[in-house]
């Protein structure tokens, strides 16, 4: 009987987490990825978020202000994916896996759980995306008609992931690229408003609001760098790549939002109403698939954490029809929120993950084996030894973060709320709460770290 691995072909994805991973994305296979992630359809209709809407949804920041915030925002935001990809491509290990170093095999179940849940939720967000902006582009079939075909398409991609990587390399990230020129060229030549008019206060709540987008792709980063080349590579395509391109399509979705006044309802028909819009906004929607196909295909590697013989194809067969039945059924507006706070618990993870691997545990591993850097020998086998103290810290930036920004699910934003108020806290405007947890649970992984050396 022919094994699993031998009817995969050498350059593709494992079909199981027992199978190694062939290390064969260079650079620029990585950087298209990165850089095709970047631009989102939600860079154009969530571009009013990096305005630090008021309670009414107004914008508070200028869009001169917005473009700071939001590019400040971007780079930190690049850079902490930069820091979540460099661990797979040393390691060969996906990003679920990876946590069983961090806080061994049993704890990182919880992560993973959740992790599942959020890609879950942004699959199928990603599905509503396209099909409204494809029923935006030409509504002469109903919703559900292009609902369907998007998950399809995205199923098909994750049959090949590593075969779809190299596709978007050499055709669409070229398409992309020629649709974002010839808008930018469009929309600067129509008559602007004023771009200065608002403020700065806020400043870092929108900055957090792009930071989120990036902080998005953490969890699964590692998902696609195991099958990286090098760690620098992984890192500077994923930095770099992501970061750009994220920073040109949000400068372009807050222009299309000053020609619109503000209405982010309306921030699709700048694009629309150009010669040749319809045409190349086609290109924005066909690539959305990248997005729902990367969130469906680490849904499948993150299950593999819990069931590590299960068939990767299976499972995306089983996700991608799953989404697609609550893309039918659910509107954005069922679940933003949740995802939103389900996506916090990964910035304060990533300083765990970030300290311990390059500065703590992992870095003694790799000294005891006379290398440099962090990854050999940090321990992923299903017995991997459970960190209590990882989790502690963990939860130290968790709480950081709920304090200064405790989102918008009204009971659990409550009970923040209430806590502040217990320890007389008022989080003040310069706060940045990604920022700020990230460098809260660092600082924690190092100490605890330390104590635990010093104790032995």
């Amino acid at each position: 009987m022919t094994s699993a691995v031998e009817e995969r072909p050498r350059d593709e994805a494992p079909y199981t987490l027992d199978e190694p991973a062939p290390k064969v994305l260079g650079f620029w296979d990585q950087s298209a990825f990165w850089a095709n992630l970047g631009v989102s359809l939600f860079a154009f209709s969530g571009a009013y978020t990096v305005l630090a809407p008021d309670a009414d949804g107004k914008p508070t920041l200028s869009i001169v202000a917005g473009i700071v915030a939001m590019t400040a925002g971007t780079i930190l935001g690049g850079l902490m994916l930069g820091l979540a990809a460099a661990p797979g491509a040393r390691t060969g290990k996906p990003a679920m896996v990876l946590l069983r170093g961090l806080f061994g095999a049993k704890l990182s179940y919880l992560p993973t759980v959740l992790n599942i849940a959020q890609l879950v939720g942004w699959g199928t967000f990603e599905l509503i995306v396209i099909a409204d902006a494809a029923r935006a582009l030409w509504d002469g079939v109903p919703r559900w008609t292009y609902v369907v075909a998007a998950g399809v398409i995205t199923t098909v991609l994750t049959i090949w992931p590593l075969g779809s990587v190299r596709l978007l390399r050499r055709y669409v990230t070229v398409a992309v690229m020629v649709a974002l020129v010839y808008f930018y060229v469009q929309l600067v030549r129509e008559p602007l408003p004023d771009l200065t008019q608002g403020s700065w206060g806020g400043f870092w709540i929108g900055a957090d609001a792009a930071l989120a987008v990036s902080i998005s792709w953490v969890p699964v980063a590692a998902d696609y760098t195991r099958h990286a080349r090098s760690a620098r590579g992984a890192f500077g395509a994923a930095s770099i790549g992501y970061s750009v391109t994220q920073i040109i399509a949000y400068i372009l979705g807050l222009l299309a939002l000053a020609l619109v006044a503000g209405d982010s309802t309306k921030v699709f028909d700048p694009f629309l109403n150009v010669s040749l819009g319809v045409l190349f906004f086609a290109v924005f929607v066909l690539r959305e698939a990248d997005q729902s196909f990367a969130n469906v295909y680490s849904t499948a590697v993150s299950i593999q954490n819990l069931v590590p013989r299960a068939d990767r194809r299976v499972l995306t067969i089983a996700l991608g029809t799953g989404i697609t039945v609550l893309a039918l059924a659910l509107d954005i507006g069922d679940y933003a929120g949740f995802l939103s706070l389900i996506g916090s618990v990964f910035v304060p993870m990533l300083g765990v993950l970030a300290a311990d691997f390059f500065f703590g545990r992992g870095r003694d591993l790799a000294r005891s084996r006379g290398v440099s850097g962090g990854g050999p020998g940090w321990d992923t086998s299903r017995t991997a030894p459970s960190r209590w103290g990882m989790v502690v810290a963990w939860a130290a930036g968790f709480v950081a973060y709920q304090l200064i920004n405790p989102g918008t699910v009204s009971r659990w934003a409550g009970y923040w709320e209430d806590v502040r108020d217990a320890l007389h806290f008022t989080p003040q405007s310069w706060m940045s709460a990604s920022l700020s947890s990230f460098l809260v649970a660092a600082a924690a992984a190092l100490l605890i770290g330390r104590i635990r050396r010093a104790a032995r």
